[in-house]
């Protein structure tokens, strides 16, 4: 078991101290400087007063970008657990109106499930600009290099002979909806979903597709530029203005808490901007990978559970319990189906 080191210790595993460093020792020099010519040149001291005034600014403009950025990290958080609610719904309505399906229907409704849970796989690297998934099953493009790299996710999800429309703009989430959208419809055409069953299946499906558009929303806007830039330059200034306030009362003092005093600021301001894209790969973006494969491991569960329910006769979650290394393989194989 890993050792939890104190949250106030942690300098690397989750800190934000390697985006800071170079800023704060650059403040830390300055005030070297300052402080060495105010001793041996001339008194460079300037009143305290301004300090406050100044104060205030800064913190009114790292306190609108941490909210922001936080609001922006949990509605995404937010849309996530929408769309895995969507399809935990869909899952659930389509395994349960198929129980006692023919074969040819079961193995569609098996393609529409591991399509459901392509959509989750394909919205986080929608939302990772990890673009061609869709071209070669099992593929993606490499956004940094242009080459294709291994999605083991992939091999056993997309239907087969699917081609992507990226280069055309389409994303892969909504033309994966398609599918799901068409199946609604030979079901409720063929019986097997009454009129209010598919309208709530087509709901969730929409809400869906606009969780989906709403992430998409939060990963493509970002902060105005001009709000980042006047920010930037207000701690510069301020970082710059404090060893001049410091250096009559506090001497050689003043190095140290001019750089504990933009280590906080800095701080602040590096942890708005790790939020501000909540779907990357850094430590405190919201963990897209562990959530997807869980939830892929529970609709495994389910359909496993529907697949040995159908083949034996029995009710899903009743009788027996099967073996935990014993799986089915998929419903075209065991059947002889093509």
């Amino acid at each position: 078991m890993p050792i939890l080191w104190p949250l106030a210790l942690r300098f690397i595993k989750g800190a934000i101290h390697g985006a800071i460093i170079l800023p704060m020792l650059l403040h830390a020099a300055f005030a070297v400087i300052i402080v060495v010519l105010d001793h041996n040149i001339h008194d460079l001291g300037l009143p305290a007063s301004i300090i406050p005034s100044l104060s205030i600014v800064v913190g009114l403009m790292l306190v609108f970008r941490n909210q922001t950025s936080y609001n922006r990290f949990w509605d995404g958080r937010n849309y996530l657990t929408v769309i895995i609610t969507c399809v935990r719904n869909l899952t659930r309505s389509f395994l349960a109106n198929s129980h006692r399906s023919p074969v040819a229907d079961r193995i569609e409704t098996e393609r529409i499930i591991r399509i459901l849970i392509a959509i989750l796989y394909a919205t986080k690297n929608h939302l990772r600009a990890d673009w061609g998934a869709e071209i070669i099953p099992g593929t993606a493009i490499n956004p940094s290099t242009g080459n294709a790299t291994l999605m083991p996710e992939y091999s056993d999800l997309l239907p087969k002979g699917l081609y992507g429309c990226d280069d055309r703009g389409l994303g892969l989430v909504l033309q994966l909806t398609f599918f799901v959208e068409q199946y609604i419809k030979k079901g409720f055409d063929k019986g097997a979903f009454h009129a209010p069953q598919a309208s709530q299946m087509q709901v969730q499906l929409n809400t869906l597709v606009d969780a989906y558009g709403r992430m998409e929303t939060i990963r493509l806007t970002p902060i105005p530029i001009a709000h980042l830039i006047h920010q930037k330059q207000v701690l510069a200034l301020f970082g710059c203005v404090l060893p001049f306030a410091l250096v009559d009362k506090m001497d050689y003092w003043a190095i140290p808490v001019v750089s504990l005093v933009m280590f906080t600021l800095y701080g602040i301001d590096g942890i708005g901007s790790q939020l501000e894209d909540p779907f990357g790969y850094d430590r405190n973006d919201i963990k897209m990978d562990f959530i997807v494969e869980d939830i892929r491991s529970e609709i495994s569960v389910l359909l496993e559970e529907w697949k040995r329910a159908g083949q034996q006769g029995y009710d899903m979650f009743v009788g027996k319990r099967p073996d935990s290394g014993g799986q089915v393989g998929n419903l075209a194989d065991v059947n002889g189906c093509p």
